[in-house]
């Protein structure tokens, strides 16, 4: 007999993601790619890419659930639930204890609290402005001629870490480019990015219990995880997978609905 898989599909506004998990809730394959204007063809084309991994045929796939901003767009989902939703469950599968959940995304940041029994508490989000956001990191390392994959590394180097004291992603490049023309280090720079985006997080919200941070931005920069555990004094963990787990979060409640 075929195995049988469960599949959550996340469209974000920036990435789309997907995981397929086994009915132990095993992430056995994901995928990721720009969500780009065709957020329907960006979902067929993880699903694809994520089923060759597994040799698999989509017909072996029980049930998809989808979720993100672009979770509408996915014809061949079952269900739908909110990132929200799908984010705490993906998160307290590998916490199962009361939690701060801090997803910092390409274009919006999310606080969800959970409470010992996984259950959603509160949430708050930031949809009027990009700072603190992926695309305000990516729109710095445009301005310094940085390449992303570079910043974390470089924020590393810092000896001498400059304060970024505007609250737009406008006005944060002005400032910027002040510093350069000043001859402040692009190091030095880059980490005072890296505490704003920490800074407008914490702002949003209080903290409570646990942090668990998810997301594209904190996979490919540890040293936010670092900053979040100075500046809240509490404990903070990088979800494993942590680009994925919203689809992993969807694909689990595709595994048991």
């Amino acid at each position: 007999m075929p195995a049988e898989f469960y599949a959550g599909i996340d469209v974000g506004s920036t990435t789309t993601k997907v995981a397929i998990v086994d009915a132990a809730g095993t992430l056995l394959a994901e995928a990721v790619d720009k969500s780009g204007f065709d957020f329907a063809g960006a979902a067929e084309t993880v699903f694809s890419r994520a089923l060759a991994v597994l040799d698999a045929d989509r017909l072996q796939v029980k049930r998809v659930v989808s979720t993100g901003y672009g979770r509408r767009n996915v014809a061949f989902a079952d269900e739908m639930r909110t990132e929200i939703f799908c984010h705490a469950a993906g998160a307290y599968h590998y916490f199962p204890e009361a939690l701060t959940i801090i997803d910092i995304g390409g274009q919006d940041n999310k606080i969800i609290r959970v409470n010992a029994g996984g259950e959603r508490e509160n949430f708050a989000m930031n949809r009027k402005c990009a700072a603190g956001t992926g695309a305000f990191i990516e729109e710095i390392a445009y301005r310094l001629g940085i390449d992303l994959g570079s910043l974390n590394g470089l924020a590393e180097k810092s000896e001498d870490e400059v304060s970024i004291g505007s609250f737009c992603t406008v006005f944060s490049c002005t400032e910027i480019l002040g510093l350069l023309r000043r001859g402040t280090k692009p190091e030095d720079i880059v980490k005072g990015v890296f505490r704003s985006v920490v800074k407008r997080v914490l702002e949003m919200d209080s903290i409570t219990g646990k942090v668990v941070l998810t997301g594209g931005v904190v996979a490919y920069n540890p040293i936010i995880a670092r900053m979040m555990a100075e500046m809240t004094e509490r404990e903070v963990v990088v979800a494993p997978h942590p680009q994925v787990i919203g689809a992993y979060g969807a694909a689990l409640t595709a595994r048991n609905l």
